[in-house]
Parts: C-alpha cells; sequence; structure tokens
C-alpha cells in the first residue's frame, strides 16, 4: 500500500498539481456555461494556467529536490484528468473531437495496463519520454485555440483535430515500441 510522508503534500510541485486538479471544476463549469467570447477566452486562460502549473511543477521538482512519491502519482493524474476532462468538453463543440475522445481513451488504457503489467514484473517506464511531451504540448497549444475560439471555421477547427490526434499516434505508437523492448528484456 502506497503511504505518503504529510510534508509531501507541502511541496511546491505537490501544491501545483493540487491546484491543476482544482482547476479541473471550475474550466468545466466555465467552458460548459459560456456564451460570451471573454467567457471562453477565461476557459481558455484557465487551460493555459494549468498547463503552465504542468511545466512549473516538473521544473522545480526536479531543479530543488521536491521529486515525491505522492508527486509522482499526483502529476500524470492531474494531466491525464484534465485532458480528459477538456477534450470531453469539446466534444459538445466539435463533433470530431470524438474520435480524440476514442484515441485518448486507447491510448491511456494502453498505458496504464501496460504499466501495471510491467510493474508487476519489477519493470518501470521512467518518466514521460521526449515524444510524449511534445504531444501534450501539441495537445494544449490546439485545444488553447478550440476553447478560445469555438466558431472557427469547420476547417480550421478539424485541421487542429487532426494534429491533436496525429501527436497522440505518433505517442501512442513510439510507447508502444518502448513497452516491446521492456517484454523482450
Amino acid at each position: 500500500m502506497l503511504s505518503f510522508d504529510k510534508k509531501d503534500w507541502f511541496t511546491i510541485p505537490n501544491i501545483l498539481s493540487l491546484i491543476r486538479l482544482m482547476l479541473i471544476p471550475i474550466f468545466s463549469i466555465i467552458y460548459l456555461n459560456a456564451t460570451q467570447p471573454w467567457q471562453y477566452y477565461l476557459a481558455a486562460f484557465i487551460i493555459l494556467l494549468s498547463g503552465l502549473t504542468d511545466l512549473l511543477d516538473g521544473w522545480i521538482a526536479r531543479k530543488y529536490h521536491q521529486i515525491t512519491e505522492l508527486g509522482k502519482l499526483l502529476d500524470p493524474v492531474a494531466d491525464k484528468l484534465t485532458q480528459a476532462v477538456v477534450v470531453f468538453c469539446l466534444t459538445r463543440q466539435f463533433n470530431w473531437m470524438r474520435i480524440i475522445v476514442v484515441l485518448f481513451l486507447v491510448k491511456e488504457l494502453f498505458m496504464m495496463i501496460n504499466n501495471l503489467i510491467l510493474l508487476r514484473k519489477g519493470k518501470k517506464l521512467d518518466g514521460a519520454k521526449w515524444y510524449g511531451k511534445i504531444a501534450t504540448a501539441i495537445f494544449y497549444i490546439c485545444i488553447i485555440f478550440l476553447i478560445a475560439f469555438p466558431f472557427i471555421s469547420d476547417l480550421i477547427a478539424s485541421i487542429l483535430i487532426i494534429i491533436i490526434g496525429l501527436f497522440l499516434l505518433l505517442s501512442f505508437f513510439l510507447y508502444g515500441k518502448i513497452f516491446i523492448k521492456m517484454y523482450k528484456e
């Protein structure tokens, strides 16, 4: 069973992860009830803030030696919950986003199942890889644009959704190769 030191809850990186978790319902309420451009801009700003805190928490944890077991759990949970809620919310405005929901769920289930199987074998994927980080950055850039400008042309929205999908697929494929290699070792 996992146990966490009480002081781990009060490190700056873990507080930032907790803030990201708290931003999820705030984003959802604002975005799903938005009727005015400023409300969409505010929802986009919240996701931008969430993305920036994600960058900051990892950087601070590494630079100031504040990496904790709690942080190793909180950070990816905050990331994946934020991404999942955002893509689900955006299906309301963009029908093609449903494809991203399916890709996202398949990729994340694949990652979780393989990580659990390998963990039982005493192996562990050592953090996010560069292509996972790039896919996340592209995701945030495209998503922020889709949130801030919900009434853009179908062509531009489709291009942004395709870009998200391609980077999700690339990340899925490259992580798959890593898992195959880990199983062979």
